[in-house]
């Protein structure tokens, strides 16, 4: 551009355009006074606001001279309509009438296909045409402080929207929920609603206030630099702010996926603080379960106490009122006796005047009389009141023992207390300890194994070894055939003499096992020549009640792998109980502990030996995990083979195969 240029003057046609809109203005009472703008935009921004206009041009005035108006501001009137051909302004991107009384808008507005943003807030404006769904470039629309309460369906079709702004707690369609969730929801209901899909705004930019397509050399002025500038400045400041509006929404939707992060982690917080909240209360509940029961047993017997006592003062109350009842009684009687002595002295006095007696006897014989009557009483009265003072100690000594007994009942009840919480400690380190002994006594027992193992490997190596040197020396110098009779008699020899040292080395835990089996299975194996099987009862605890529920088949599972032997231990052991049953003397086996009902104690020549109590430590382990103690019986095959832990998913027995109906729990006395 250069820097000096002539300045052309203004056409004739363009001098004659500008007269006449100066004539539209006057005309329609626009101010004279228009806000400093350059001459080149008086023919493209309008701006009237805070006026008094109650239409925008006269009736004899056509819209076609704004035809070349792109913003057209309009606000703090009192328009009550807009033109009908209002859409031949076919170059208007801003359309402000904020804060008139509009009651409606033209149909025609929907010719406005350059309109970018439209404001028709505070107005009383009802409903908005459909027309408005044909602004395909329409970025904001500002609706608010309307009574407006649907929205046209038509509006899908306005892809560019990115702002609308509308009173969402008014609105019928959509509904307020979708309203006050934001435009992009508001698109994708109507969208929905007309079978549309919805397509972000982003997809659809358009230039804010873009140039005009005429020649500038057909303006009154014709170019300038200083036009030019400012209209770069406007577009410039038009396209910051895009950029600015574009950042804020990635800068929104950023913070909405950390703010959903956020709830989502908070969530999964909340959810695990819960479960061991939840755990937490169920210990809590369980430890108050039983401190409840105790505290209910030591209340019932405080009860029945304070009930004996409340007995014996009623009964010493009953005794207390019977004898004041006596006093009274013996009260009524003295007072019949002195009326009865007043009926007599009033008969003897009569019998004194009768017989002249003097005045002066008469006087002193009724003054002694009267003594002796009034000392007679004032020593009844002395009696009632020494009985009466004897009545209230008694009772007061016996209330002084009442309360007396309830401090002592509540000091014992205290005590007790602290006794129980004692006891709980001590048999709570009392089991660490029992765990403790019984891991190292594992320990101790795997190592001991581990040795005898190696033991018996070495010596079978160096037995064999032996055994070959030796028959090779033999080879050489006897026969065959007695060599080969004095080598099986060696090999019968060594392996009698091997399991000679095992049954020798058996570990004290089987042994104490094989002891407590009852004496009448012992004897049955004995008879039918089956103590080789002796370990493997002791081992699963099996009883006679135990073996008449199973079949062949389960002692199969056990290692009876002989189908006779099988059937014939079943068969004597459903004798032995039928037996039992027939004698009334006798009492079921130890066995039958394991059922369900309570059973009775067997005679002392049936009952098999116990372990001693400071061998109990060495109780079988856990089947599953191979480390905790035994502690549960599964019922109806009477299996202690599993701990607490591992016994809770278990639905059949883990040894014989049989379906859990019951879990007792084992408790190991201290």
């Amino acid at each position: 551009m250069p820097l000096f240029f002539r300045k052309r003057k203004p056409s004739e046609e363009a001098r004659k355009r500008l007269e006449y809109q100066m004539c539209l203005v006057r005309e329609s009472g626009f101010p004279l006074t228009i806000p400093a703008l350059p001459r080149s935009l008086w023919s493209r921004v309008l701006i009237v606001h805070t006026n008094h206009l109650t239409s925008l041009l006269p009736k004899s005035c056509s819209l076609l001279s704004l035809a070349t108006i792109k913003v057209l501001d309009l606000h703090d009137n009192q328009l009550t309509a807009l033109p009908d051909d209002l859409g031949q302004l076919t170059a208007l991107q801003v359309l402000n009438v904020e804060r008139n009384q509009l009651t409606q808008l033209p149909h025609s507005i929907g010719n406005l296909t350059q309109l970018q943003t439209l404001n028709v807030k505070d107005n009383k404006l009802k409903e908005l045409p459909d027309t408005l769904g044909e602004l395909r470039s329409l970025r904001t629309l500002n609706i608010s402080g309307n009574e407006i309460q649907r929205l046209p369906q038509m509006l899908a079709h306005v892809r560019t929207l990115e702002m609308l702004s509308l009173d969402a707690s008014t609105m019928v369609y959509p509904p307020p929920e979708v309203c006050s969730a934001g435009t992009a929801a508001i698109l994708q209901f109507l969208c929905k609603e007309s079978g549309l899909e919805y397509y972000p705004p982003s997809q659809y930019l358009l230039p804010v206030l873009e140039q005009d397509g005429t020649n500038s050399r057909d303006s009154p002025d014709g170019p300038t630099d200083r036009v030019s500038r400012e209209e770069v400045e406007w577009q410039n400041r038009f396209s910051d702010y895009e950029k600015r509006k574009e950042q804020k929404m990635l800068e929104k939707l950023e913070f909405e996926r950390r703010l959903e992060l956020g709830q989502r982690e908070h969530a999964q917080l909340l959810q695990q603080s819960s479960s061991q909240k939840d755990e937490i209360l169920q210990t809590v509940k369980e430890e108050q379960f039983r401190l409840e029961q105790g505290l209910s047993e030591r209340q019932r017997h405080l009860d029945a106490e304070r009930q004996r006592l409340q007995e014996q003062l009623k009964q010493t109350e009953r005794n207390i009122s019977s004898r004041i009842q006596k006093l009274l009684q013996e009260n009524q009687r003295q007072k019949k006796s002195s009326e009865i002595l007043k009926s007599l002295e009033n008969e003897r006095i009569r019998m004194e005047q009768l017989m002249s007696i003097t005045q002066e006897e008469t006087e002193n014989l009724r003054r002694r009389e009267v003594a002796s009557a009034m000392q007679q009483m004032l020593t009844e009265r002395c009696k009632n009141r020494l009985m009466q003072m004897a009545y209230e100690s008694q009772r007061q000594n016996l209330a002084q023992q009442a309360c007396s007994s309830m401090a002592e009942m509540d000091e014992r009840f205290q005590q007790i207390l602290s006794w129980q919480q004692m006891d709980q400690n001590k048999a709570i380190s009392q089991i660490l300890q029992e765990s403790a002994m019984q891991k190292a006594a594992f320990e101790a027992l795997q190592v001991k194994k581990d040795l005898m193992h190696r033991q018996i490997r070495s010596q079978l190596l160096g037995h064999s070894s032996l055994g070959d040197r030796a028959r090779l020396h033999i080879k050489n110098k006897m026969p065959s055939t007695e060599l080969e009779a004095k080598s099986e008699t060696r090999q019968e020899n060594y392996w009698l003499i091997q399991y000679q040292r095992l049954l020798n080395q058996k570990p004290l835990s089987l042994k104490l096992q094989e002891e407590g089996m009852e004496s009448q299975l012992v004897a049955l194996l004995e008879e039918l020549s089956a103590e080789h099987y002796l370990p493997i009862f002791a081992h699963h605890r099996l009883s006679l009640a135990l073996l008449s529920q199973m079949n062949p088949g389960d002692l199969a599972k056990l290692g009876v792998s002989e189908a006779g032997l099988q059937h014939e231990i079943l068969r004597k052991v459903q004798e032995l109980l039928d037996a039992a049953r027939i004698q009334p003397e006798l009492k079921p086996p130890v066995g039958e502990f394991l059922t369900p009902t309570a059973p009775q104690e067997p005679p002392e020549s049936m009952r098999p030996s116990a372990p001693p109590a400071e061998l109990e430590v060495q109780a079988s382990e856990c089947v599953v995990c191979l480390e905790q103690e035994a502690q549960m019986i599964f019922l109806n095959c009477g299996h202690v083979c599993c701990c607490q832990q591992c016994c809770q998913p278990l639905r059949t027995c883990p040894l014989c195969r049989q379906d859990i109906v019951q879990r007792l729990r084992i408790y190991h006395s201290s």
